[in-house]
């Protein structure tokens, strides 16, 4: 079964809040337990290059699972997932950019 590469693009425009959602998913990967044990394989954030391609979206967050299900759990049960949204969500300038696919 192939893994499911996640990358989510955010349009957030004050620095300081990129930052710190840069450190929020450096930790993921320890942060983030299903029954009990670490379950994201890899995750990462990036502020893009200013360029006008990237229309607007300030960071990138790429996320690796072993499969969809971990995904949807990830999305709808993950405590540490919901933190970040928590910090997030009224920041951000409108909704995310969300892709996935087979890694």
């Amino acid at each position: 079964m192939s893994k499911i590469v996640r990358m989510t693009l955010f349009k957030l425009s004050d620095n300081s809040v990129i930052k710190e959602a840069i450190q929020k998913y450096s930790s993921l990967t320890q942060d983030a337990l299903k029954d009990g044990k670490p379950y994201i394989q890899q995750a990462a954030a990036h502020q893009p290059y200013d360029d006008p391609r990237s229309q607007d979206y300030t960071l990138v967050a790429r996320t690796v699972f072993n499969s969809k299900a971990d995904m949807d759990y990830y999305d709808n049960e993950c405590e540490a997932h919901a933190a970040i949204k928590t910090f997030i969500k009224p920041k951000v300038g409108g909704p995310p950019l969300v892709i996935y696919m087979d890694a």
